[in-house]
């Protein structure tokens, strides 16, 4: 699922690492964020080629949640009491929040667990979408209150961004894994390529070997990882707009040079490489880092497997509601200019007119030696989503384990110069081992949000959620 950006004017959505954070959050929370809405165009034209169902059936679950509620949970309380800004919105206000107990000093809090939130308008819009199909959304009044309440915020959206937009086709990426064929999604999201990068450098180190949650595991996969993370940030970003060289990122005696950086032994900083095909020009871009996104698996009794993500960006998008939604922010997806320099090299992500946002987004399919489908999976999570499916898959070919347990293993991260460890699960002593190897370790709460399904045999299908969200594996009986 992609999003078309309005335009840009000059100087338009960027953020200077010397300047604050809270500046970059007002630009978030602000129609400047807001980009053309993709999911509907999308799933529409999905369903046009595939469904089953009658469009107007498949909205009917959603309608009724809507209209009748739905209980907050405790992570969504969670999220609701740390989130500065949303109490800010009459709109968001008026549908999770409450006055204070106390009511001493104005504040609003979310309320409470298990309360019943109700939306109305948004079972409305549902409503219109579910008559009119794809124009439901891009026509009409929908485009015209959701740009308005872009413009009003100062953002550039308008109703012709709406007009013009198309959902498009793309071939998926795929490569090989040991004797495996992995495949996902390729630019505008970086996710596939990552995905691919990582899996083929540590193709020539022994996975299996190392237990796995190990010192030396993690290692590798973080050393795999700052790799193609160097990589994504100079020269992933929309192939509509400009030339991302695929081939050369995923060729083999490529990603055989990429691990011959790797000591096994020794953390190292890492660069980009010269890939085949690679732009001279091309300079590095920053990029905001933010857990978010959703993502399911699928399976029918057919054997049709679906993996799916989607996003508004961050967990509440740009804090700005219309028919009864947030909207996004993916315009913040762009890469954000490392200095403020006129003269900085062209950045592959740079915002432009009518070009998409590189993503993180990474649904995957994995296909057995034998060409039968093996398994399916994705996560939310932002940059990190790249990180939660490769361990993941490593996970369930290296190590042989079931998606729920791939999936409650301890996540890792290293995007760049810092390896995040998952708080709350690494083992003792783990940080210690990895500071020994000169990895600059940060513990933090990691959630992926992983969703998933593998077949053990022809005909025993497993599957897994991660528990640190609200997920759940269900088989449904029609």
């Amino acid at each position: 699922v992609a999003h078309q950006p309005a335009a840009f004017p000059r100087g338009g959505l960027v953020r200077d690492p010397a300047r604050p954070l809270a500046e970059f959050f007002q630009q978030l929370a602000s129609g400047k964020s807001v980009g053309t809405p993709g999911a509907v165009a999308a799933l529409a034209q999905l369903h046009e080629a595939a469904g089953r169902l009658s469009w107007r059936e498949l909205f009917q679950p959603a309608i009724r949640i809507a209209e009748e509620g739905f209980a907050i949970s405790p992570r969504l309380h969670m999220m609701l009491a740390a989130e500065p800004l949303l109490p800010q919105r009459a709109s968001a206000r008026a549908l999770y929040y409450q006055r204070a107990p106390d009511d001493s000093d104005d504040r609003w809090v979310p309320k409470p667990i298990g309360a019943l939130i109700k939306n109305p308008a948004y079972a409305a819009s549902l409503r219109r979408i579910a008559a009119e199909g794809r124009d439901g959304f891009y026509t009409g009044e929908l485009p015209q209150q959701i740009s308005e309440r872009a413009q009003r915020a100062g953002g550039w959206l308008s109703v012709a961004d709406f007009e013009t937009y198309r959902a498009k086709w793309r071939p998926p990426l795929c490569g090989r894994y040991r004797a495996y064929l992995v495949c996902s999604m390729g630019p505008p999201s970086s996710g596939g390529i990552a995905l691919l990068q990582i899996l083929g450098i540590l193709e020539h180190f022994p996975m299996g070997e190392h237990a796995p949650n190990s010192a030396a595991a993690l290692h590798l996969f973080a050393e795999a990882s700052k790799l193609a993370f160097a990589d994504r940030a100079r020269y992933v970003g929309d192939s509509d707009f400009v030339a991302v060289p695929l081939t050369g990122l995923l060729q083999a005696e490529y990603l055989r040079q990429r691990a011959a950086l790797i000591n096994p032994a020794r953390a190292a900083a890492m660069s980009p490489g010269v890939p085949w095909g690679a732009p001279a020009d091309y300079a590095d871009g920053a990029h905001a880092n933010f857990s978010s996104t959703t993502h399911l698996s699928v399976l029918d009794g057919d054997g049709n497997a679906l993996s799916l993500t989607s996003s508004i960006e961050s967990a509440f998008g740009a804090r700005l509601m219309a028919g009864g939604f947030l909207l996004n922010n993916q315009l913040t997806d762009f890469s954000l200019p490392r200095n403020t320099v006129a003269d900085t090299p062209k950045l592959a992500n740079a915002p432009a007119p009518g070009k998409r946002p590189r993503s993180s987004m990474t649904p995957t399919m994995i296909f057995a030696p034998d060409g039968r489908l093996f398994a399916v999976l994705g996560s939310p999570g932002g940059p990190r989503i790249i990180s939660y499916v490769a361990r993941s898959a490593i996970a369930l070919i290296d190590w042989g384990l079931a998606p729920q347990a791939a999936f409650d293993l301890p996540h890792i991260h290293a995007g760049g110069e810092v390896l995040e460890l998952e708080r709350e699960r690494s083992p003792v002593g783990l940080v210690a081992d990895l500071r020994a190897r000169g990895h600059e370790v940060v513990l933090r709460s990691l959630n992926s949000g992983l969703h998933g399904m593998r077949w053990q045999s022809p005909t025993q299908l497993d599957g897994g959620a991660d528990k640190r969200r609200e997920g759940a594996v269900l088989r449904l009986r029609r």
